[in-house]
């Protein structure tokens, strides 16, 4: 019975605490997150290296330290996923990934793909580190669910 009662004590205890200040901790920012979408690439969808690498997808690292993306993932509804082979994203950088192709730099890699690969009405972009786990989200369209703080534009 005094185990019993310990836990009561406990539980009542627990409840009866002043606020403390994880109440008022500010919201776990993300570490790297998806900042920005172009979804509907501007002017007419003629599937040409122009158009296709108007339609990107920006990744932001907001830490200071430097991040290695091998292995990690960008993927869309449909399936089509890009994997970050040897890319290192710098502390306080943002990348853009373009749907096209094109010369992989610091700041601008491509997908190398023919054809678009973002939904313009509905999507949703996510973010898998190289265990598999879960980073970021962006969604547009009828979905408008989001894990982290990126923009659509």
């Amino acid at each position: 019975m005094s185990a019993a009662a310990l836990a009561a004590a406990a539980i009542v205890g627990a409840v009866a605490l002043p606020a403390s200040a994880a109440d008022h901790a500010r919201p776990e920012r993300p570490k790297w997150e998806i900042s920005a979408v172009q979804y509907d690439s501007p002017g007419r969808d003629d599937r040409s290296h122009r158009s296709l690498n108007k339609e990107w997808v920006e990744l932001t690292n907001t830490t200071r330290r430097d991040v290695n993306l091998d292995g990690w993932t960008l993927k869309g509804e449909d399936g089509h996923t890009y994997p970050f082979n040897h890319y290192r994203l710098e502390g306080r950088a943002t990348v853009r990934i373009h749907t096209g192709e094109g010369r992989d730099t610091d700041s601008d890699l491509y997908m190398d793909r023919r054809n678009y690969v973002w939904d313009n009405y509905s999507d949703t972009a996510t973010l898998r580190n190289d265990h598999g786990r879960f980073i970021d989200d962006a969604s547009w369209g009828g979905h408008r669910h989001h894990g982290g703080g990126g923009r659509h534009h």
